[in-house]
């Protein structure tokens, strides 16, 4: 992915990661279009940013989906960059259904089933456009667990695996799939997880993707240096360790 001269389309960018990651690829040279469901939100990040466009949409919502991706390809139709980036965490208590069933498929539907559904609403546009990414967001989580959120691991791994095996399918045509996967951010992804010790600042993780992505533009994964001791604990043969480390140290991993 090239980090200037896009039209990227991110939707679920109505703050945290995604909202910071907007900015930053429009100060780049980027048309940037972002989606969230709060119109009075979407309102608000207009006028603050009136370089950044804004369509509404909920990912958990099919007809959403396409309705919105409709619109965004009818007013820019030169998109070529996709980020997938609406997520949800929660914490579960597996001992008891009460404890994780509603929130497991209410997570699945976010996380998984919600990128599943952008791509397929933009594959057509990303191929018949010379050169286009889609960016799928996983997790340090993807590959090391963090104990008190089952179902948010599982959504992300399977995020990584599904990067793996579309690009495959992809291979040979104009669409490229970079996975981005981020550490512990601090966001409100989880409650104290902006406050927290452990977490990396907002800014210095947008500003390393944007490096990466500049310095790397033919990357099939985005990782910053803080995400590495999760990912490659098996690679590395300490993965228990990084499992010990990870749910001793980090009630709030991303």
């Amino acid at each position: 992915m090239n980090i200037s001269g896009n039209t990227i389309f991110i939707p679920g960018a109505t703050s945290g990661i995604g909202l910071a990651l907007a900015r930053a690829l429009s100060a780049r040279g980027n048309t940037v279009i972002i989606g969230g469901r709060r119109a009075d939100l979407l309102r608000t990040i207009a006028a603050e940013t009136p370089e950044l466009h804004t369509v509404e949409i909920d990912t958990t919502d099919a007809d959403s989906i396409r309705s919105a991706a409709e619109e965004v390809i009818a007013a820019h139709p030169d998109l070529n960059v996709l980020v997938t980036m609406a997520g949800i965490m929660r914490v579960e208590d597996w001992t008891t259904p009460e404890g994780f069933l509603e929130t497991a498929e209410a997570t699945v539907t976010t996380n998984l089933l919600g990128p599943i559904r952008l791509i397929a609403a933009f594959i057509e546009q990303l191929r018949a456009v010379p050169d286009a990414t889609i960016m799928t967001v996983s997790s340090g989580l993807a590959f090391a667990p963090l104990r008190v959120t089952p179902t948010y691991n599982a959504t992300k791994a399977a995020i990584h695996m599904l990067s793996e095996s579309v690009r495959l399918q992809l291979a040979g045509t104009g669409v490229r799939i970079v996975e981005l996967e981020p550490p512990s951010v601090r966001t409100a992804l989880m409650p104290g997880q902006e406050s927290s010790a452990f977490a990396m600042p907002l800014d210095d993780f947008v500003s390393e993707v944007v490096e990466l992505i500049e310095t790397q533009p033919d990357a099939t994964e985005i990782q910053v240096e803080n995400v590495k001791f999760l990912r490659y604990g098996e690679a590395r043969g300490d993965y228990d360790q990084v499992v010990a480390t990870l749910n001793s140290l980090d009630p709030h991993g991303n």
